[in-house]
């Protein structure tokens, strides 16, 4: 079951596992996915807040592992307003849990993020570096990260946590993509400025110590993504213990060098507008994914430019437009 399957990420998880075989039912409350992103039949229209229709799904269908996609992902909007994410992020996922529990399900794959380390005290980041999120949409993530370990402790509960740097791009079929409301995420942002449905892309901060003065990121394929959770899910099913990883591509791209090979990309030039820095934003955020290489046989396959393809190809759909 994949919880949040008509999400961005959830969405292609959902094709990627009905691709390798796997039987899928979908549960989504659809407050921020969108039912034509649901490449299954089997969706179900729920919110994890209603315990008494997770339990009627449980006993309907033998489900065997539960997949977590359904957290609220701004940051700006966590600090605003923090008691929806604890509601929706942790509240929530611990309704999940019992559930899974009452009903003996033992095998939960948890999406959760780059922002549980907060500011990075080294670069790249390793899964053992210390978690200080610094914004309550980190801590949330957090939060569920540490239930998790309470719960295989006390019930037998076996999770694979994937902290995830920053997922980009879209699937080649051009079915499914990134659709956000509002949209926050860098790539996209950028793509919607070349096509014009934005009038500018804002650099925040050119003063930090990197090769250019902007941030620098990871960037990683969603397809990437929904591969490590397949491989992170058969180990599950094989035996092994719980575990957490970080998936990213392990190289660092600048905001400044983004917005080049955009417009390198769509042949299209815009106007780029110069900002302070935003609070909270660290200079670099790279991931070490040594342990899901050694662990899981994972890397990340897909290069910047794919992924900037990928994406300029979903939203130019999107956009009515047929340019090539």
């Amino acid at each position: 079951m994949v919880i949040g399957g008509a999400g961005y990420i959830g969405s292609h998880q959902v094709k990627a596992l009905d691709e390798a075989g796997y039987n899928v039912i979908v549960y989504d409350n659809l407050s921020t996915g969108y039912r034509d992103l649901v490449s299954v039949d089997n969706f179900i229209n729920g919110d994890l807040g209603d315990k008494d229709k997770l339990r009627k799904v449980f006993s309907k269908y033998e489900i065997d592992a539960v997949m977590h996609f359904a957290a609220f992902i701004e940051v700006g909007e966590s600090v605003k307003d923090p008691s929806k994410y604890y509601k929706n992020n942790v509240q929530k996922v611990i309704n999940l849990l019992d559930v899974m529990v009452e009903k003996n399900i033992k095998y939960f794959i948890f999406s959760s993020t780059a922002a549980v380390y907060g500011e990075p005290e080294e670069i790249p980041l390793k899964e053992e570096n210390s978690s200080l999120p610094i914004n309550p949409y980190g801590r949330s993530k957090y939060m569920v990260e540490q239930i998790l370990a309470d719960y295989d402790s006390a019930y037998g509960l076996k999770y694979t946590i994937f902290r995830y740097f920053n997922a980009s791009g879209a699937d080649e079929s051009g079915l499914i993509g990134e659709k956000h409301n509002p949209e926050t995420h860098l790539i996209p942002l950028i793509l919607k400025t070349a096509l014009g449905e934005r009038d500018e892309i804002y650099i925040f901060g050119t003063d930090y110590d990197t090769k250019d003065g902007t941030c620098i990121r990871d960037f990683v394929h969603v397809n990437d993504l929904a591969r490590a959770h397949i491989y992170g899910l058969e180990r599950l099913f094989n035996g092994a213990d719980s575990a957490v990883f970080n998936l990213g591509s392990e190289e660092g791209y600048s905001v400044r060098e983004i917005i080049n090979r955009v417009k390198d990309i769509t042949g299209i030039d815009f106007k780029v507008i110069e900002s302070d820095r935003r609070a909270g934003d660290p200079a670099v955020l790279i991931a070490d994914s040594t342990k899901a290489k050694e662990v899981l046989d994972w890397e990340a396959e897909y290069s910047l430019d794919r992924i900037i393809k990928t994406a300029w190809s979903w939203h130019e759909k999107e956009a009515g437009n047929t340019k090539s």
